[in-house]
């Protein structure tokens, strides 16, 4: 096992963390979680014997083979399923010499190796190989491209592919689905989950470590804490500590009841049955979790954008790629203010092409884009921090946007980015990728966009982060449409989601809880149909779906009415209520005299809370029964 005996680590004159006492056995899964700069990776490094401690000791299994994700990739020509084999050192050690016995003719010998490569599975280990670059979201053939005409994403996931081919004992991972799209973090989920080794897992996904992690080691005002149990149960026993301080509890309240001010209203306003539940309940879960995070540091909101035109842009059967070669087409769409689109799809499908074709950063091959004559657009994009001066400061950023700003109200501003008194007047140059992806997210922010265009923006966000941003989106007025691998945020902020397949742009009717179905079964029809000419399978794809979605609405239409019905009841006992709390807010209300009137208000409204449980509950009803029907319509 792994043992933390009484040990403090520090990097200069600055203690990371002290005294730690804690015990890792065989086979847990650990989720290593704390601010930026808290010493996570440090702890990886002692692990690796690159830091040594200050005090106290570190035991570990001598024996134990330790795997880790390599930060640099050399420039290499070989291909790239030679390079994710070299991650089993023993398997090459193995195939080495069983080369030298066999130029020697040592009979003998190679028998003796051929028994140990049939134990570690050496033979099929190009195909275990193949099955790690497939599922990291290579596509076939790119198995023997050499590694150096990968980019550096792509090179990255090389390496975590080479880090999870090695039969370690101990697994040390560090922000392993930044560099991953969704389809690829769901993969990696279900690996990670049967990897029967010891795992240090380093992550700022909350649904990650939810469904990999089962425990959290915590690292807050220089020490370490050990938790029982995934991200989700730590957030809740934190809470409790934070809450027994007068202060935070009261800052609990009022995040909560901000929180639920937005649950209510988009209750009423839900009209999608089953991605409108599936953000129900995300959003739900917001106000438990809201008490875990009152002492983050970071705080800021979307201004309200000068104009909300509707709609704000339009695609007319508009077609994107490059070089004259569509990657989608006959694309639809009209977004208008308060729409949440989240896009799905695998890797090199077009959701970026997408993006940027509503970005205006591509022209369309075919068809039209129409932006409002008074859209403004705020586009995230990975690219974009390497658009940085990296001689300037934040605030000099800023100055560069809104000249006429008064300073102290522009350093307020980059405070609630976590950008400090002495952070905001520093050059950009050395900034990490969080810290430049904080700081292009504060510009993008304060030109008041009334369309937000985010693709994959929690890549380096700290978890403190993506809650502000997540907060930040529920009272944002415009329209945005998001690509992300973290599916928090995913939940929080789309009601509607589209996938991108085939060189289509469709609805995914499903909630995003429904989506590893969806690969999954797609993986077993491509496996199992014959192959057909592309034209020739699209159009008979196409035809059959059309005839199968009239019979669907035919089928549907007295459920979805039955919905419509709910939705309305609902929204009027809630317009219903708030008026009455209205009237239950004047403080003249509550003096000796009117006793009777309050009184006879309070019972209204006990009365009202009632009859609004039971319509939403008629709600949720309808919505389970059109589900029932049409699993995924």
């Amino acid at each position: 096992m792994l043992k933390f005996d009484h040990l403090t680590l520090r990097r200069g004159a600055r203690v990371l963390f002290e005294d730690a006492c804690f015990q890792v056995h065989p086979g847990q899964k650990l989720g290593v979680t704390g601010a930026n700069g808290c010493g996570k990776s440090s702890l990886f490094a002692l692990l690796l014997d690159e830091l040594h401690a200050d005090a106290g000791e570190l035991r570990l299994p001598p024996d134990w083979v330790i795997a880790h994700v390599a930060q640099e990739t050399p420039a290499d020509t070989r291909p790239a399923l030679d390079y994710v084999l070299d991650g089993d050192a023993e398997l090459r050690a193995l195939q080495r010499q069983l080369a030298e016995a066999e130029a020697a003719q040592a009979g003998e010998r190679i028998a003796a190796l051929h028994v140990r490569l049939e134990q570690v599975d050496g033979y099929s280990a190009p195909s275990r190989a193949a099955v790690l670059l497939h599922g990291l979201g290579f596509r076939p053939g790119e198995e023997t491209r050499p590694v150096d005409s990968f980019s550096g994403g792509w090179r990255m996931r090389l390496n975590l592919a080479r880090a999870l081919m090695c039969r370690s004992d101990l697994l040390l991972l560090d922000e392993p689905t930044n560099h991953l799209d969704l389809d690829a973090v769901i993969w990696l989920e279900g690996w990670l989950r049967d990897y029967p080794g010891t795992l240090l897992l380093i992550s700022h996904d909350r649904d990650f470590l939810d469904r990999v992690a089962t425990h959290i080691a915590h690292i807050e005002h220089r020490r370490i804490a050990l938790y029982s149990g995934n991200y989700s149960a730590f957030e809740r026993l934190r809470a409790e500590r934070l809450a027994t301080h007068r202060a935070e509890y009261e800052k609990q309240q009022r995040e909560i009841a901000h929180i639920r001010r937005f649950v209510n209203r988009f209750r009423a306003k839900a009209t999608r049955a089953r991605q409108a539940q599936s953000r129900l309940k995300a959003l739900q879960r917001m106000e438990q979790i809201a008490p875990a995070h009152v002492d983050s540091p970071f705080h800021f909101a979307f201004r309200p954008a000068e104009r909300l035109p509707s709609p704000l842009l339009r695609l007319d059967r508009a077609a994107a790629g490059y070089v004259g070669t569509a990657v989608i087409e006959g694309v639809n769409l009209d977004l208008a203010p308060g729409d949440r689109i989240g896009l799905l799809g695998a890797n090199g499908a077009g959701k970026s092409t997408l993006v940027r074709l509503l970005a205006g950063e591509l022209a369309p091959l075919a068809g039209r884009r129409e932006p409002a004559k008074d859209a403004r657009i705020g586009y995230f994009a990975q690219h974009q921090l390497e658009q940085l001066r990296p001689d300037r400061t934040p605030l000099a950023h800023l100055l560069a946007l809104d000249p006429g700003a008064r300073e102290q109200e522009l350093r307020d501003y980059l405070g609630g980015f976590g950008f400090s008194s002495d952070q905001a007047l520093a050059p950009v140059a050395p900034f990490s990728g969080g810290e430049k992806a904080r700081l292009v997210l504060a510009l993008l922010v304060y030109r008041r966009p009334n369309l937000l265009l985010l693709d994959e923006p929690t890549n380096h966000l700290d978890l403190e982060m993506r809650q502000a941003l997540a907060l930040a989106l529920q009272d944002f007025d415009g329209a945005v449409v998001l690509v992300s691998h973290d599916r928090h945020l995913l939940r929080l902020s789309a009601d509607r989601l589209l996938l991108v397949d085939d060189g289509r742009v469709d609805d995914f009717d499903g909630s995003l809880d429904d989506y590893p179905g969806w690969l999954a079964e797609r993986s077993r029809a491509a496996s199992r149909a014959p192959r057909a000419p592309a034209g020739e399978h699209r159009a008979a794809a196409r035809r059959d779906r059309k005839r199968e979605e009239a019979e669907q609405r035919r089928r549907l239409q007295p459920l979805r009415r039955r919905l419509e019905t709910a939705e309305t009841e609902l929204e009027r006992l809630q317009a219903e209520r708030a008026g009455l709390e209205q009237r239950l807010a004047d403080p003249g209300l509550y003096g000796d005299d009117r006793k009777p009137q309050l009184k006879a208000l309070l019972l209204e409204k006990a009365d009202l809370d009632r009859r609004c449980e039971a319509a939403e509950a008629e709600w949720l009803a309808a919505a389970e029964a059109l589900e029932s029907v049409a699993p995924s319509a």
